[in-house]
């Protein structure tokens, strides 16, 4: 599946980082994980610093599909609001949900700082109101959020101008956020895995997958076998053609990055991250070169042709809207691109098996704006189901709350 198109930034920024090699002959290991993206290299970490072995298979160079186009904004806010989680599914689990998306953005500081030179940096996020009737409901999230603990603060449009120069009805200030360069972390992650003994190996393509009742064979399109106790399909927006029904509708995003700007004209661009309530949103963070990288203008293309034709051009209505919001701002667009994203319909993941293929065939399905957050968290949840544990998230980032729907 052609994930991304044009020039994502990351990749052209740090070229191909470390070697791996294809696989060649037959392979066996405990947990086989399906994907060498930033998903993949945050399970496969986690697994094998709990002590199980792994092995990761990638079909492209590693970090080549949808993490080089991810523009990785780490925040712990889901793009259904905290009110609106709670009306679907109850307070409690819309609790759960936005409480481990803040945890998981503490564990990923902690994990960054292990691996170092990752990029990653802790943000402030604004989140814009659009429309003047929208300004009664962020402010009752806003109460919602800090009753769980969340540092937020409900801004007034006066407010809002007077600390940011900024001319909108009214906007949530997030203390917990962050941003990486996710193409750097999956590399430093896997080449941390390798040199720990796991096998790393990309440009290998599983064609077929037999779950049985104790194991999992894979079968590469070359004819190479691989034996596992577990699998996890990695793959990102990908992955849904395992299934025989969607479980999320693919879509297209697009973004640019600008030539590097002079720090003091980013101005308070350079601690926080912008996003929008409009949908689609527009959304901007700056990059450790003083570079701002814009995007959204989300559509729902999901054929490659027609998505890279339209790479450009959304890339200029990108910057106009820019120009209206920061018309103060010098942005020339250096490099655009365009990838593959998916929405569930509550706008949470899925983690773990699905009945279609048993109990050793798990998905990590790191799905909606915050997958990299999303996919921390899923870490920690296939772990406990590999090590027959239960989870508190387990019901709700899993496959089981398709039932109760």
């Amino acid at each position: 599946m052609d994930l991304k198109s044009g020039y994502p930034y990351w990749a052209i920024k740090n070229g191909l980082m470390h070697p791996f090699p294809a696989l060649e002959g037959d392979l066996r290991c405990e947990v086989a994980v399906i994907g060498g993206g930033i998903t993949g290299a945050l399970i496969a970490d986690h697994l094998q610093t709990a002590g199980h072995e792994v092995a990761v298979l990638e079909q492209r160079d590693i970090g080549w599909g949808s993490t080089a186009a991810s523009t990785a904004l780490l925040q712990y806010e889901i793009d259904t609001h905290l009110l609106d989680l709670a009306r679907r599914l109850g307070e409690r689990n819309a609790a759960l949900a936005y409480r481990a998306c803040a945890e998981a953005l503490d564990r990923l500081r902690e994990l960054a700082r292990e691996i170092r030179d990752v990029g990653f940096a802790w943000r402030d996020s604004l989140y814009l109101a659009t429309r003047w009737k929208e300004r009664a409901g962020l402010a009752q999230e806003a109460v919602a959020r800090r009753r769980l603990g969340l540092e937020v603060e409900y801004l007034e449009a006066g407010e809002l101008t007077e600390r940011f120069g900024l001319t909108r009805p009214a906007a949530l200030l997030s203390r917990q956020a962050a941003c990486v360069d996710p193409y750097r972390m999956t590399h430093r992650l896997l080449h941390r895995v390798a040199t720990r003994g796991a096998r790393v190996h990309d440009r290998t393509t599983i064609a077929e997958i037999l779950p049985g009742a104790r194991s999992v064979l894979l079968r590469t399109v070359d004819g190479a076998r691989i034996q596992a106790r577990h699998v996890v399909l990695a793959t990102g927006y990908a992955a849904q053609q395992w299934l025989r029904r969607r479980v999320a509708r693919n879509h297209s995003s697009y973004a640019f990055v600008s030539d590097p700007i002079a720090p003091e004209s980013l101005g308070f661009l350079r601690r926080t991250m912008l996003w929008e309530t409009a949908r689609p949103y527009l959304y901007l963070r700056t990059t450790p070169d003083h570079r701002l990288i814009v995007g959204g203008e989300d559509d729902r293309v999901d054929i490659p042709a027609r998505r890279d034709a339209r790479v450009m051009k959304k890339a200029h209505a990108l910057n106009r809207k820019l120009a209206r919001l920061l018309p103060h701002l010098p942005c020339t667009p250096a490099f655009a691109w365009a990838g593959t994203f998916a929405e569930t319909e509550d706008g949470l993941p899925f983690f773990g098996p699905h009945p279609q293929h048993g109990g050793r065939v798990h998905f990590a399905m790191a799905y909606g704006g915050n997958g990299i957050t999303y996919s921390r968290i899923g870490a920690e949840l296939l772990l406990a189901r590999i090590e027959r544990r239960r989870h508190p998230l387990a019901g709700l980032f899993s496959f089981e709350r398709l039932k109760r729907a």
